[in-house]
């Protein structure tokens, strides 16, 4: 069976093949519909829908993958948040991952439209941090990564999509 993430990101596309080893999995760039740095945890969701529902379309797919990172600010905290969706003939699942906290000191960037992504690089010093460790990794000090924290959204996502399957098949 074929699956498309909708995304090229290595952490992303890394995290499905790590999974959803029995399928094929392939990549494909495809717009999340929502900001380029999603402040909500539902805006966050909505991009990962967004993202599976174009991958199954446009790649033509039995199931579309998506997974979305976002931030959300609460009680003037802000929190790292990621979402993942999967799409199929039969609907839509859904899984959310760790949700970890940042330094507020970001907070006024991003809400001024500046990506996660860049304020890390300048954080850090280190280009292209969402496609390693991602911002989860620098502030766990690399015990949890991006695509750990993916492959566990991934899990969940599976281990569902097993269930639904499993259920329709034998009518529980």
């Amino acid at each position: 069976m074929n699956i498309i993430i909708g995304s090229l990101n290595p952490t992303k596309v890394g995290a499905v093949k790590n999974v959803f080893r029995n399928f094929i999995v392939n990549g494909m760039n495809v717009p999340s519909n929502v900001s380029n740095q999603p402040l909500t945890d539902h805006e966050t969701m909505e991009g990962a829908i967004n993202r599976a529902n174009n991958a199954r379309v446009e790649g033509n797919s039995e199931i579309g993958i998506g997974l979305e990172g976002g931030v959300i600010i609460e009680n003037d905290r802000l929190f790292l948040c990621n979402w993942g969706a999967l799409v199929y003939e039969q609907g839509t699942i859904l899984a959310s991952g760790a949700k970890i906290l940042l330094p507020n000191e970001f907070i006024s960037e991003l809400q001024n439209g500046t990506e996660l992504a860049e304020l890390m690089e300048r954080y850090t010093n280190e280009k292209d941090i969402r496609s390693k460790e991602g911002a989860v990794g620098i502030f766990t000090n690399g015990r949890i990564t991006r695509t750990q924290i993916f492959e566990h959204i991934c899990e969940l996502l599976l281990g569902q999509y097993e269930f639904e399957t499993i259920k329709k098949d034998t009518d529980l």
